[in-house]
This record gives structure tokens, sequence and C-alpha cells, in this order.
């Protein structure tokens, strides 16, 4: 696998940056811990899509740090409640390592679809 700095701090157009890899690793980390909360609490997943942005801050001394990371899961699941949905969201991110390890503030923004 490719790495580059990113092409505003002279690195390699349309390759993946430790930025991007950053980011991949908080979003399917806790992707994949929802998944598996789903399963253990029974929870009957149809579908799971999970966008994720982050907010970096650029010091005046020219450093910079993601200071918050934004998660939106759409989930849609059948025969369970919103209720539950949000005991599963909590539980993601309690076995999350990777969320559990940033400094960044971290947000979980998602959308409930009951069938």
């Amino acid at each position: 696998m490719n790495f580059s700095a990113p092409p505003n701090m002279h690195g390699l157009p349309d390759v993946l940056t430790p930025e991007d890899a950053f980011m991949s690793a908080v979003n399917t980390c806790y992707f994949m811990m929802f998944i598996w909360a789903c399963e253990r609490f029974k929870i009957e997943l149809i579908s799971l899509k999970c966008e994720a942005t982050g907010k970096v801050l650029e010091a005046i001394d020219k450093t910079s740090v993601f200071e918050e990371i934004v998660l939106k899961p759409e989930i849609v699941a059948k025969n369970t409640t919103v209720e539950r949905i949000n005991v599963v969201l909590k539980a993601a991110r309690k076995y999350s390592l990777v969320a559990e390890s940033i400094k960044a503030e971290l947000k979980i923004e998602p959308e409930i679809i009951i069938e």
C-alpha cells in the first residue's frame, strides 16, 4: 500500500495519506464494533453505512491536530427499537479500541431507520 503526504504538503495526488489511514481506522473499528454489538444484542441489522469526517486544527506554529471526528452511521434494522439501537451505538463506542484511544472529540450522529 502506497502512502504519501497530502498534495498541499508536497505529497503525491491520489495516494493514501496517514490522515486518510487514521480516519479509516477510527471509522472501520467503530463500524466493526457496531456489527459485533448488533450480534451480541440480537439486533436484526439490514444495512449499515458510516461516513467519517474530521476537523483539523492548524496551529500558529504550523502544527496540526484532529480536534473533532464525526461518524454518521446510517442504520437500517428491523424487529427492534431506536432505544435498543442507541444501546448498541454506546457499546460500539465503548469497545472500539481506536475510538477510545484518540484525543480528538468523537461525535456519533446516527440516522436510524426501523423497518
